[in-house]
């Protein structure tokens, strides 16, 4: 089976019971939506939890508009990597401080080195990915590939901003022939928001009190903390 996992923002503990909680079997594959930092307790031990998880499990990881801003923070260069100065007001205080950065003699992002495997984790992230049926984005894939028949091509096309960034297109119809699933924008009743048969909103806002849910695919089970 394949299962999909919504925003996570720092919340290790969730995470952890999260994933303790799926009936796991061997085969199984996780999709990670993105959004691993900002604005929760303990985003580096979210990442380190991830590495170690990838290490025992098929694991595709998305790349999340928050880590976007974190690198492009720390001063990498790259087509994804932007936003950084809107990190800090974005809840990225919380990741640095997970990462050392305010312990730091002088507090600047040239010297602030992530811990062994995770700059490797960040420099693997995806824009998206597709498998049987269902297409994973961390936001949208904006509007001009709502209208394409090729998802792989849709993507491809997709322009960064909108695959990090999208509030709108994710819950259009379109004619990709899968299945969209998203985060990124957490449903106003913390319950995971459906677009049948074209799209499933998978944030659930966890950071905020909600819950983190994981989907099981393709039965579209939903499993909850």
């Amino acid at each position: 089976m394949l299962y999909a996992v919504g925003d996570i923002h720092g919340e290790r503990q969730m995470l952890e019971e999260l994933l303790a909680a799926l009936p796991r079997r061997p085969g199984d594959r996780f999709v990670f939506v993105g959004d691993y930092v900002d604005r929760g307790p303990d985003p580096r031990g979210v990442v380190d939890y991830l590495i170690r998880f990838a290490a025992l499990h098929p694991c595709v990881f998305l790349l999340g508009n928050h880590e976007s801003m974190f690198l492009d923070f720390l001063g990498w260069r790259g087509p994804a990597w932007f936003g950084g100065d809107a990190f800090l007001v974005n809840g990225g205080d919380r990741t640095l401080a997970s990462y050392g950065y305010f312990d730091l003699e002088v507090a600047s992002p040239e010297r602030l080195e992530l811990p062994p495997g995770h700059a490797e984790f960040y420099r693997a992230l995806r824009l998206y990915h597709v498998e049987e049926g269902y297409a994973f984005v961390h936001a949208g894939v904006g509007r001009e590939a709502l209208s394409l028949a090729d998802p792989a091509e849709a993507l491809r096309r997709a322009a960064p901003e909108d695959l990090l960034w999208d509030r709108v297109s994710a819950e259009l119809p379109h004619e990709l022939g899968v299945t969209v699933v998203y985060g990124h924008t957490p449903s106003s009743d913390l319950a995971v928001r459906w677009n049948r048969p074209f799209s499933i909103g998978i944030d659930t806002g966890a950071v905020y009190g909600g819950n983190l849910t994981a989907i099981r695919l393709p039965d579209e089970k939903l499993f909850q903390i």
